[in-house]
């Protein structure tokens, strides 16, 4: 099927991609077009999340640079939040306040859990005492210059040890269930991760909660080794052996 079938405002916003996954994500995109005609021109002509051209942010990392791939479920049902990027909320700014984290990160579960995990694993913060009083000193420390500052920064340090912060579903609609778009957009993954599977040094899959049942719809992953755990919305996360070997020598919270 030719790329004309495909509608230009989705065509269009592969401009934010690498040129190495150019050929990859047409792939997907034909895929899709294959398996329903008429969705794709149906979103190139909705409202969806995210906004502003940045459908496929997420692969701005070269093809040859993923080392992992973070799969969330889809973009924050928010505009000024998705970014095209799992996990990384555009409405948080600041990580910390005087006392421990920000108050958007507080609000923001899943990232105060994700932030407190990094903490334990570089061993500045006990498993068992997770609360204000052991965060404050931490927060202390981070304003003056420990830590990164602010969740842009952290995304560029995920970046930096290649991560593909991909979601399930690349789009959220208000009146669409996201069951719905997700299952749309499985021709598009299968795609991407034939083209990952192809690496030569192949990408690790990092799955959190119920997207790793999701990924086993997709056989291209079946080659690619995986790290489980729990969603970081659980307490339990922040506690997890395998997430603090696997990010723990990264220091992603450290400024250099």
């Amino acid at each position: 099927m030719p790329n004309s079938s495909i509608p230009a405002p989705i065509l269009d916003a592969l401009g934010l991609a690498d040129p190495s996954w150019r050929p990859h994500l047409e792939a997907g995109l034909r895929a899709m077009m294959d398996a329903d005609p008429a969705y794709l021109p149906a979103l190139a002509g909705d409202d969806f999340l995210p906004t502003g051209g940045r459908l496929f942010a997420a692969f701005s990392l070269p093809l040859q640079h993923v080392r992992y791939v973070l799969v969330g479920e889809g973009p924050y049902p928010r505009p000024e939040s998705a970014t095209g990027v799992c996990f990384m909320d555009g409405a948080v700014g600041e990580l910390w306040s005087d006392t421990g984290l920000s108050k958007p990160v507080n609000r923001a579960t899943s990232l105060r859990n994700f932030m407190k995990m990094l903490l334990v694993a570089d061993g500045q913060l006990n498993v068992g005492d997770t609360g204000g009083a052991a965060m404050a000193p931490i927060a202390r420390a981070a304003r003056e210059g420990a830590f990164i500052q602010t969740l842009p920064a952290l995304q560029d340090k995920l970046t930096a040890q290649g991560f593909l912060l991909l979601n399930a579903s690349l789009v959220f609609r208000k009146h669409v269930a996201p069951v719905v778009d997700a299952r749309a957009w499985l021709p598009f993954q299968r795609a991407v991760f034939a083209a990952l599977g192809k690496c030569r040094e192949k990408p690790t899959l990092v799955l959190w909660g119920k997207i790793a049942e999701q990924l086993k719809k997709v056989p291209e992953t079946e080659g690619l080794p995986q790290i489980h755990a729990e969603h970081p919305y659980n307490l339990s996360f922040i506690g997890h052996e395998g997430m603090h070997k696997l990010f723990g020598p990264m220091q992603l919270l450290r400024p250099n």
